[in-house]
């Protein structure tokens, strides 16, 4: 392998779907040239995820976006940190410091493949980056590997 070919930069994006009605979210990701959606949310199933449950959302990448879906609840917060949170017992701050611990322990860089991740795009319900946890998973991934760029769609 060449020096260049270790250089090639890793584009990965975050999206969140809140405040997106399924033509925008699916547009958003076919447009921007998304090969595969990371879903870093605790819960995939639920009713409030409307076209972004677990089998309509691989269905739609597959079918509108040609776009991989892989669900990986090993970046998403415990379940007691996100009740907290939701709860109003923890502030954003303590959330970000907390989670920044959980996915440093659980060494999430060592669960994904770098060059599996170009062109790919972490998926969770807020509709901006600033206060979510993909924000901080792929912040924590650029740190951890080489040559990661990062774009909140």
């Amino acid at each position: 392998m060449s020096k260049s070919d270790n250089e090639k930069n890793i584009k990965v994006f975050t999206i969140g779907y809140a405040g997106k009605n399924a033509r925008q979210f699916f547009s958003i990701l076919k447009q921007t040239g998304v090969k595969k959606v990371i879903d870093v949310r605790l819960y995939n199933t639920s009713q409030l995820a409307g076209f972004t449950k677990k089998q309509d959302l691989r269905y739609f990448l597959d079918a509108i976006v040609c776009a991989e879906y892989i669900h990986m609840p090993i970046m998403a917060p415990t379940k007691q940190l996100l009740n907290d949170y939701k709860k109003g017992l923890v502030s954003w701050k303590q959330y970000e410091t907390q989670f920044k611990s959980i996915i440093t322990e659980r060494q999430i860089e060592k669960h994904i493949i770098p060059q599996d991740m170009n062109m790919a795009c972490f998926l969770c319900s807020e509709a901006t980056a600033d206060n979510c946890h993909r924000r901080l998973v792929s912040e924590y991934l650029a740190k951890h590997l080489q040559n990661v760029s990062i774009v909140h769609l």
